[in-house]
């Protein structure tokens, strides 16, 4: 946000219901509940020719927004390490992750939550990696947002972005699209979401980083940074 605010660019984020700042709500902690709050941001704001960028469950909000509210206020997208189309292993999908890996996260946020947090920013930033140069501070900053959240709504966004079918969303893409995910995503494969999300959005622009991992917008800043910025402009 600091770069591109830099650039030129208003830019505005929102911390998701029951995440950060929000308040932490009982009821809507699923996908369409999202995607009306980013409306509602959106409409609030009275936002035009915006570029929606998702990351993650993030990627997940901007495919729901835009198959429940169109893109009438939508100049162009981007999805980050994004979890359409969809996460859960299913006849339909085969590729996907078992439901035992979810459930694994549920128990992790039920239980010890603390410590589970700052075992997942080891996955989540390649820092398990040889050769990984993941600064303390980077860890510390996950451990810090993620316990911001919600109990109960962290619990119930494991199922809205491991089980949602974003299929019928991304076919609603009708503005330039930039897919952007790390080959080495050890939380979102990216064979299992980008490259199938790609194929979904017509004309969608694809750009996938050797070796970097979901966390990339940290790890590899600078190159996320200057891609966003050319997909913008352009």
């Amino acid at each position: 946000m600091l770069f591109l605010a830099q650039h030129g660019f208003r830019v505005v984020a929102h911390d998701r219901r029951g995440h950060g700042r929000s308040s932490q709500a009982s009821e809507h902690n699923d996908m369409n509940g999202y995607a009306d709050d980013l409306a509602a941001v959106i409409e609030a704001l009275d936002l035009r020719d915006a570029t929606l960028i998702g990351h993650s469950t993030g990627g997940g909000e901007v495919a729901r927004y835009i198959g429940r509210h169109g893109t009438g206020r939508v100049a162009k997208a981007v999805l980050i390490a994004a979890v359409p189309p969809i996460m859960l292993k299913t006849e339909a999908n085969p590729e996907g992750l078992p439901i035992g890996v979810f459930d694994a996260i549920r128990a992790g946020v039920a239980g010890d939550r603390s410590q589970y947090y700052k075992d997942l920013a080891i996955a989540f930033y390649g820092a398990n990696r040889p050769g990984a140069k993941v600064s303390q501070g980077t860890l510390d900053q996950f451990w810090l947002w993620s316990m911001q959240a919600g109990a109960k709504n962290a619990y119930e966004s494991v199922k809205a972005f491991s089980e949602t079918d974003f299929t019928e969303d991304l076919k609603k893409f009708d503005v330039p699209t930039l897919v952007l995910h790390g080959e080495d995503d050890q939380i979102v494969p990216v064979k299992d979401s980008a490259r199938k999300s790609a194929k979904l959005i017509k004309g969608a622009k694809e750009v996938y980083y050797p070796g970097a991992p979901h966390g990339l917008t940290a790890t590899h800043q600078d190159q996320v940074n200057a891609e966003l910025l050319k997909f913008i402009r352009d």
